[in-house]
């Protein structure tokens, strides 16, 4: 039988998910965290704090510290919510925008690099293996859950 764990010890070190940091852009160093923050605020419009910690099954204070550094950074804009003053939302500033569009790319384009190497049935299989698991591990009992 495979050993699992060790496809996916390889797999985590070839995704490169246990550096430090993900990319450099212009002349910021963007940790991994700091990517998936970016990440989940372009993808969602103006979310709350709570919510985006909530996606990604970080607690409220670790995710408040990586809000700091990204808003030092220029990258992220925290503003409070109008009618409930201790709800803060997310956006983007244009810097923000513009790292978070360039590692998208660029991890659009190691994607496609990496799925260059298979065949159009290979892709597509891996793609729904990856549905699947990403579906079952929803519905683990032991696995972190992270909100959909």
């Amino acid at each position: 039988m495979e050993n699992v764990r060790e496809l996916f010890q390889v797999m985590t070190r070839q995704f490169g998910l246990l550096n430090k940091n993900c990319c450099q852009i212009g002349g910021d160093e963007i940790s991994l965290v700091q990517s998936h923050i970016l990440y989940e605020i372009l993808r969602k419009d103006r979310p709350s704090m709570q919510q985006v910690a909530d996606t990604l099954g970080m607690d409220i204070t670790t995710f408040s510290r990586q809000i700091q550094t990204l808003i030092k950074m220029e990258l992220v804009k925290k503003t409070p919510l109008p009618e409930d003053k201790r709800v803060y939302q997310l956006s983007l500033t244009a810097q923000g925008n513009y790292v978070a569009a360039k590692i998208d790319a660029d991890m659009n384009q190691y994607l496609n690099e990496v799925f260059s190497n298979m065949s159009e049935f290979e892709r597509d299989m891996v793609i729904k293996s990856i549905k699947l698991l990403n579906d079952a591990m929803s519905k683990s009992t032991v696995c972190c859950k992270p909100l959909l």
